[in-house]
C-alpha cells in the first residue's frame, strides 16, 4: 500500500494510459457490518468489468487488467481497512489506498484517474510540516488534516551527542591544518543564548544552539521553495533555542510542547492541525473575498461556466478553482477545437469535467478548494479565479 500525498496524486495524473479505472468504496470498520466489505468489493469489481467491456475491451483483457485488484480479496487485507478504500488501475499502474475518510461508492473508467474525492486529504485541508525535536532524536513529518508521514532529510543529525562529537572532530582537523572553523562557530551566528550565570548551563545551551543550526541547515535544503507551515514539537526549553537558529520563513509561532520522543504520530497530527487550521481557514476566506470582489466588478478574471473553465485550466490560466463535493459534470474536452461537450449521464469515454478541471489546475500550479454544494459562491456549480 502506498501513502497518499500531493506528489503521489501528481504521479497518478501525469501521463495517464487508457483505460484508467478508479474504484471508490466506503468501508465499515467495526461490528458485523465489516462482513459487508468483501461483498461490496466484489460488486464494485463486477461493475468495473461491465464498464470496461462497454469500452470495447476484450473480456480477457478486462479480467487481466483487474486481476491485481481481485487478488487483494483475502482475510489479511480486510483486517487493515480504514474508512475508505481507493484503487487506481491502468495498463502499467496499480495503486490502492486505505484512507481515513469515507466517500460514496463509485466506479469511473476514462482517460484519466478520477481524483476529486481525495482532495480533502491533500489540498484544501492544507499541508504542513512538524519538526519533532529532542537532544536524542530529530524527525521531520509531512502532514495534512487526516494523516502524517515521516520525511527523510539528508544530513539530518541524529542526536546532540553525535553532532558535538563531529564538531569536536572538525575543530581538531582545522586546528591541525591551521584553518578557522567557519560557519559552525556560535560567534558567527546571529542571536545568543543567555544563561543564568552558570558556565556549565551556558555551555550546554550553546551546544544545543549549535545542534539546532545543523538541523536548520539540513532542513533548509529539504524545504527550499516550500511555503507550508512548519510546527516545532519538543520540550518547552528547546523550542525558543531552535527559533534562534531557524531560517525557514514559515515557522509557526505556536509549537507543540512535550517529549517528542514519546509523542505518538496521531497526537502530533491532531495537535498540529489545531495550530494550522486557523491559518488555512484565513487563507480560504481571503481568496473567497477576492472572488466575491471580482464578481462585483464583473471582472474577466473570474469564470463560473464549466465550458470556459475547462480550456482555461488546461492552458494554465486557472489560479484558484472552487468545486463542489459529490457532484459530477460528465462530458468530453476536444483539444483541437478547445470545446466542451456535456452529457446529463456518463457516455462511453466521458470524463467528469469537474475532475478534469481539478487535475489540470493542480498540474499547472493552481489551488483547488472542494466545498459542499451549498457553500459554493453565488450558488454556482463551479467557479474559478484566472491568472489573466
Amino acid at each position: 500500500m502506498t501513502i497518499f500525498s500531493l506528489d503521489e496524486l501528481k504521479n497518478l495524473v501525469q501521463n495517464p494510459e487508457y483505460p484508467c479505472v478508479s474504484l471508490y468504496l466506503p468501508m465499515e470498520k467495526l461490528g458485523g457490518d465489516t462482513r459487508q466489505n468483501p461483498i461490496r468489493f466484489k460488486n464494485l469489481i463486477r461493475e468495473a468489468e461491465n464498464r470496461l467491456d462497454e469500452t470495447g475491451l476484450r473480456h480477457a483483457e478486462t479480467v487481466n487488467l483487474l486481476k491485481p485488484a481481485m487478488e487483494l480479496d483475502n482475510t489479511d487485507f480486510w483486517e487493515i481497512q480504514n474508512q475508505g478504500l481507493v484503487i487506481f488501475i491502468s495498463p502499467n499502474l496499480f495503486r490502492y489506498y486505505c484512507l481515513p475518510i469515507s466517500f460514496p461508492q463509485l466506479v469511473v473508467v476514462g482517460k484519466n484517474f478520477h481524483i476529486k474525492p481525495l482532495l480533502n486529504l491533500i489540498n484544501n485541508d492544507g499541508k504542513f510540516y512538524i519538526l519533532a525535536l529532542s537532544q536524542k532524536n530529530v524527525k521531520l513529518y509531512s502532514g495534512t488534516r487526516y494523516q502524517i508521514n515521516e520525511v527523510e532529510v539528508e544530513n539530518m543529525p541524529h542526536s546532540l551527542d553525535e553532532t558535538l562529537l563531529e564538531d569536536e572532530f572538525q575543530k581538531g582537523v582545522q586546528h591541525r591544518i591551521g584553518i578557522a572553523r567557519g560557519a559552525t562557530s556560535a560567534a558567527q551566528h546571529p542571536g545568543s543564548v543567555h544563561g543564568q550565570g552558570n558556565p556549565d548551563r551556558e555551555k550546554h545551551e550553546e551546544d544545543i544552539l549549535q545542534f539546532c543550526y545543523v538541523v536548520d541547515s539540513a532542513l533548509h535544503k529539504k524545504l527550499r521553495g516550500e511555503k507550508a507551515p512548519l510546527i516545532l514539537a519538543g520540550v518547552e526549553y528547546l523550542l525558543p533555542i531552535y527559533r534562534q537558529a531557524n531560517t525557514y520563513p514559515y515557522l509557526a509561532e505556536t509549537g507543540i510542547t512535550g517529549n517528542a520522543e514519546i509523542l505518538k504520530m496521531q497526537e502530533l497530527n491532531h495537535a498540529a492541525w489545531e495550530i494550522v487550521n486557523p491559518l488555512f481557514q484565513k487563507e480560504y476566506e481571503e481568496i473567497m473575498a477576492v472572488y466575491v470582489q471580482l464578481s462585483g466588478e464583473e471582472s474577466n478574471k473570474i469564470a463560473n461556466d464549466i465550458k470556459a473553465i475547462i480550456p482555461a485550466a488546461y492552458y494554465q490560466r486557472v489560479d484558484t478553482l472552487f468545486v463542489p463535493l459529490k457532484q459530477h459534470i460528465w462530458g468530453k474536452f476536444d483539444l483541437p477545437t478547445a470545446t466542451v461537450e456535456l452529457h446529463p449521464e456518463p457516455a462511453p469515454d466521458d470524463e467528469d469535467m469537474l475532475d478534469f478541471a481539478v487535475i489540470h489546475t493542480i498540474l499547472n500550479g493552481g489551488k483547488v478548494y472542494t466545498l459542499e454544494p451549498e457553500a459554493m459562491p453565488s450558488g454556482v456549480k463551479v467557479a474559478a479565479i484566472c491568472r489573466y
